[in-house]
């Protein structure tokens, strides 16, 4: 069904990159990139802001959205290398989701 005119698409492209908000679609050279729920709401909160650092914990309260003592850097971590290893479809593909070392994560190209 065709967006409503007052209800447009969350769309960002950033060269072989797209991504679609609503879809909750991720492609890169037209490949969909099958995430998990996780990996999406992790990517979305980074692409939607390019640049801005988001730290471990601000990570965990804003995708995870529940008491995260059971959850740590780790978890974070791990979702994060799982996304990076999904998107980078060919070795040329840039890393898109860089390391603050020791603070957490930024969408940059």
């Amino acid at each position: 069904m065709p967006p409503q005119a007052n209800q447009p698409l969350t769309e960002i492209r950033e060269g072989d990159l797209y991504f679609c908000l609503e879809q909750r679609l991720v492609t890169v050279r037209d490949q969909v990139i099958p995430l998990t729920v996780k990996e999406f709401d992790i990517f979305s909160l980074l692409i939607q802001h390019p640049g801005r650092v988001y730290s471990y914990e601000v990570i965990l309260d804003l995708v995870w959205q529940e008491d995260y003592t059971y959850y740590s850097r780790k978890a974070v971590n791990n979702h994060i290398s799982n996304l990076r290893r999904k998107i980078k479809v060919a070795p040329d593909v840039p890393d898109y989701v860089k390391s603050v070392y020791g603070i957490g994560y930024k969408f940059e190209i």
